[in-house]
């Protein structure tokens, strides 16, 4: 039985993983603001916790959430398809104490956004990290002491700042007890036909003394984007005129939108937003003459139309399998997939954490 626990949790790409390996796991926490933002910092919230004794804090930082008259849509998709239940939910990092799971996670995932450091060269540890969330996720490692964590993020956080953003990173990471690998790992070595590029910081804590950690080996890439798409696909998903001009014409979209790539571009937050992303353009079938929304023009001297990617077809080009349940509106969908990790990427990286602890 495998204990993860994760924050900036997402749609669960480390949770799929596990499901995809069949491997017996068990949920201990999950936290995702699911994008909402709040401006209350920990004294609002232990000053509400002083008035209202008999409320938890996790209550008090819902109730802060809810005034936001936002939904957690990632909170949706979570639930719709891992188990879980809302003893094991947290909405903010910031509020998560991490000391109850001490020994009890064999592996924590997650990947913040790294601000600038202000205080970087004090030397300070985890204390150098203070005001980002960085310094919350590193504050949960030292609670929990979890035997193997992953931390992933954008390739641009070696070089932010100077890199003197990674180099606190690192330092803060191995202060806390662990043996650091970091590697940049890109989704079509790993047969996923995506160009994502993702840094992935892994920690095997020293007690253990296992042996080092080696990043999982590149294997073919043997899928095209094609072997992911629906054979049928709703008129609703085709552009009108100003759609397929923006993206069929490089001269209007500014290399924004990609059409009928073997390999996808990196899938982003805004895919399919505004048309950007990546799409097809087909043949015209005899139901889209039929249907004054969809506009049919001319793509290298044929007659084509253009249509967006449904999110199911991202969900695969993103490693999820059919199984994954969509229960969010498309715009949501594309949104949540965009944002998530690799999971042919994080899966391969889970086995060679697993071989390394030696479970």
């Amino acid at each position: 039985m495998i204990r993860i626990a994760t924050v900036f949790s997402g749609i669960g790409a480390a949770e799929e993983a596990l499901k995809q390996l069949n491997i017996d796991h068990e949920i201990v926490f999950a936290c995702d603001n699911g994008e909402r933002y709040i401006e209350n910092s920990n004294e609002d919230v232990y000053r509400c916790k002083a008035d209202n004794p008999q409320k938890s804090i996790e209550e008090i930082v819902r109730e802060f959430y809810d005034a936001t008259g936002k939904p957690n849509n990632v909170k949706k998709s979570y639930f719709a398809n891992y188990s879980i239940d809302e003893s094991r939910w947290f909405e903010d990092i910031r509020f998560v104490d991490g000391r109850p799971y001490h020994g009890k996670v064999d592996l924590f995932v997650g990947g913040s956004p790294c601000q600038s450091f202000s205080t970087y060269g004090h030397r300070k540890g985890l204390e150098d990290t203070r005001g980002t969330l960085f310094y919350d996720y590193a504050r949960l490692v030292k609670e929990i002491q979890p035997k193997a964590f992953i931390f992933e993020n954008v390739t641009g956080l070696l070089n932010h700042d100077g890199g003197k953003t990674w180099s606190v990173i690192k330092d803060t990471f191995e202060s806390l007890n662990y043996e650091i690998k970091m590697s940049i790992l890109d989704a079509k070595d790993y047969n996923l036909p995506q160009l994502r590029k993702r840094v992935f910081v892994v920690g095997i804590n020293r007690d253990l003394h296992c042996p080092e950690y080696v990043f999982p080996d590149p294997v073919p890439l043997t899928h095209k984007s094609t072997d992911y798409l629906e054979p049928i696909i709703p008129n609703s998903y085709y552009l009108g005129e100003k759609g397929f001009n923006f993206v069929t014409k490089v001269e209007r979209n500014e290399r924004r939108a990609r059409v009928n790539q073997d390999i996808i571009g990196c899938q982003t937050a805004n895919q399919q937003f505004n048309w950007v992303g990546d799409f097809r353009v087909e043949e015209p079938e005899p139901r889209h003459y039929n249907d004054p929304r969809i506009f049919i023009g001319e793509y290298n001297g044929k007659p084509a139309v253009a249509r967006k990617m449904l999110p199911r077809e991202l969900l695969r080009l993103m490693g999820f399998s059919d199984d994954f349940q969509i229960v969010v509106n498309d715009n949501v969908m594309w949104r949540q997939t965009g944002n998530s990790i690799a999971v042919p990427v994080i899966k391969a990286v889970i086995v060679k954490i697993l071989e390394t602890l030696g479970i």
